[in-house]
């Protein structure tokens, strides 16, 4: 149960009861609880968790003064205001029952917030949420995956909403489908806020962009003697879109990112000049300080709140809410307008990846905010690209080497695997191709230019054949497959899958067989397809080379497949699979 007492723009009373019974592991988490909260806006007033046992006795009591008491920093935040008051309970036996009943007075406030009464594998018995709020404040909600309705009423100006719901059941989430999709959910707004004291409008996108642009208003200008610097830098470059290249490799090369959300509740950045003296900044820091630059020899360029997160849930233009955890830059040329990452240090000029693409973002103009779409990436911007050379022994084992170039989210994938220490490279590696274990694995990091990332990879192989029998070798003809998932068959699938990107990935394999052997089953060519994709494999052998060669090619065309379309993508993973299960016979010669 929650309710909520908005008592103006950027102020309110919560009152928080949660009553769950855990009845095995998997609810183990329901044990632990983290309440952000901040010394001046939001206040934890008063906390209590009890804990029961399976006949209703009380176990445990904890209180406020229990908590542990944190600055939330993280792997990406190194400096904030925030704070976090967190505790959690070992369970020991099932069933337990966990209560919690805490109050907070919250002081800064954008919008109202969401109500998610549900989450997989939890059955509900009742939920209630109830708000109340000046009948002038422009209250708004919306529902997604839910038809629930609340009760209304209104005494003294003041609107009561009270929603509830009773004995749903448990339902196991579908492998591939994202929550924001499927997970019932409420959200909350009002039209005027105020949050860290400053006062804005969100009953419009365009609205809210202006209260943004007028946090960025005096922040997003260098000194003139800087401006003269970069203006010297680019007077050569002929064209608007390669001073925009050059530049945003200058901030490659010269900033780093910092994780830092100070001020007013980290959603104003640091001057420009502040990000040019210092050499470091966070996402807000980082895209400002890109759009002063390019200010600076007059290309205009947008300040951009997006939602970041592969497969993140998307604005919705119709119902004005701040769901941004991250800023990225828009440079609007005529017919090619321009995305660029600025916390980056490896991304490609005007590629902006998984983490930000094919949705919308709210981009910060003179005028107010405007929500446009971001890039949707195309097969093609994903690829892996590979040549091995296998030269099998007369024992079974093997020498090989692969040669991998790689664009977009898989050039992401090595360059990470590059900055990581030898052992767990090969660790790393052996798990994502899904090859069979080497006795030796030596990772030769190549070039990264214009966007490739090209790896090396020798492999020693004791026992490269996978079966011996008489004077024949049974062999998988690859070093890795290019496809490695399968799925669940599901009669009556509900939601869409996702993939991270769509993909295009190719291998070249050359096999030398030894001397005094021949080939005496070659698996047969094949080409399958479904309505998002296509899998085409050939093979020949060169008698006179004495040399089997495998091309091997599987695209993804879509990032989301559509749940009409997932038997037919089950069956294609199935057969795919049996073909690459295909074994290359050899035989010693009479």
């Amino acid at each position: 149960m929650e309710d909520d007492n908005i008592v103006g723009p950027g102020r309110a009373y919560e009152h928080f009861h949660k009553i769950v019974t855990v009845l095995n592991e998997k609810g183990n988490d329901e044990a632990e609880i983290g309440l952000h909260y901040n010394k001046k806006y939001t206040i934890v007033n008063s906390f209590e968790m009890r804990v029961y046992g399976a006949d209703g006795t009380l176990i445990k009591k904890y209180h406020k003064s229990d908590m542990y008491d944190r600055l939330t920093v993280d792997n990406e935040t190194m400096v904030t205001d925030d704070r976090s008051l967190s505790i959690g309970h070992t369970i020991a036996v099932y069933p337990t029952t966990i209560e919690y009943i805490y109050d907070l007075d919250v002081r800064s406030l954008i919008d109202l917030g969401a109500w998610v009464y549900q989450d997989y594998e939890q059955a509900v018995e009742n939920a209630y949420y109830h708000i109340s709020i000046n009948s002038n404040a422009g209250f708004r909600y919306i529902n997604k995956n839910t038809n629930v309705r609340p009760q209304k009423n209104t005494i003294d100006k003041i609107d009561s909403y009270s929603w509830k719901i009773n004995n749903l059941k448990a339902f196991k989430p579908e492998e591939g489908s994202e929550s924001w999709r499927v997970l019932p959910k409420v959200s909350f707004a009002a039209n005027d806020f105020e949050y860290y004291g400053v006062p804005g409008n969100i009953s419009s996108w365009q609205n809210y962009g202006k209260w943004q642009q007028s946090l960025n208003a005096d922040v997003c200008s260098l000194s003139p003697k800087r401006v003269q610097e970069i203006q010297a830098m680019t007077a050569d470059i002929k064209t608007d879109k390669e001073k925009v290249r050059f530049l945003y490799n200058y901030l490659q090369k010269n900033v780093r990112y910092v994780g830092i959300q100070l001020g007013i509740g980290g959603l104003k950045p640091f001057p420009a000049s502040f990000v040019d003296e210092k050499k470091y900044g966070d996402c807000k820091g980082l895209s400002n300080y890109m759009c002063a630059m390019l200010k600076a020899v007059n290309i205009p360029a947008y300040y951009a709140k997006v939602r970041a997160g592969t497969n993140e849930e998307p604005y919705n233009p119709t119902f004005p809410n701040d769901l941004s955890n991250h800023i990225i830059v828009c440079v609007p040329f005529k017919n090619d307008t321009t995305w660029l990452e600025c916390t980056s240090q490896t991304q490609s000029f005007g590629k902006l990846g998984k983490f930000t693409e094919n949705r919308n973002a709210l981009i910060i103009t003179d005028d107010g905010g405007k929500l446009v779409n971001t890039p949707k990436s195309i097969a093609i911007d994903n690829q892996l690209n590979a040549e091995a050379h296998i030269v099998l022994d007369a024992d079974g084992g093997s020498k090989a080497h692969l040669k991998i170039l790689t664009t977009g989210d898989y050039r992401d994938d090595y360059i990470g695997i590059e900055a990581l220490k030898t052992d767990e490279q090969k660790q790393v590696i052996i798990r994502m191709l899904n090859m069979k274990q080497p006795s030796e694995l030596i990772f030769k990091p190549s070039i990264d230019s214009n966007g490739i990332k090209e790896v090396n990879i020798d492999l020693g192989y004791d026992k490269f054949c996978d079966i011996t029998s008489g004077d024949k070798h049974f062999y998988k003809p690859r070093i890795f497959d290019l496809w490695q998932a399968t799925l669940p068959v599901e009669e009556k699938r509900k939601n869409d899958y996702y993939f991270d990107v769509p993909v295009l990935k190719t291998c070249v394999t050359t096999i030398d067989l030894p001397a005094g052997f021949e080939v005496e089953t070659l698996p047969a060519s094949q080409s399958l397809k479904f309505s998002y994709g296509t899998y085409d494999v050939k093979y020949t052998y060169d008698a006179a080379k004495n040399q089997v060669v495998n091309t091997t090619k599987f695209n993804l065309t879509n990032q989301v497949i559509p749940a009409a379309k997932y038997n037919e993508m089950q069956v294609y993973f199935d057969a795919i699979a049996k073909v690459q299960n295909k074994k290359l016979v050899i035989r010693r010669k009479a």
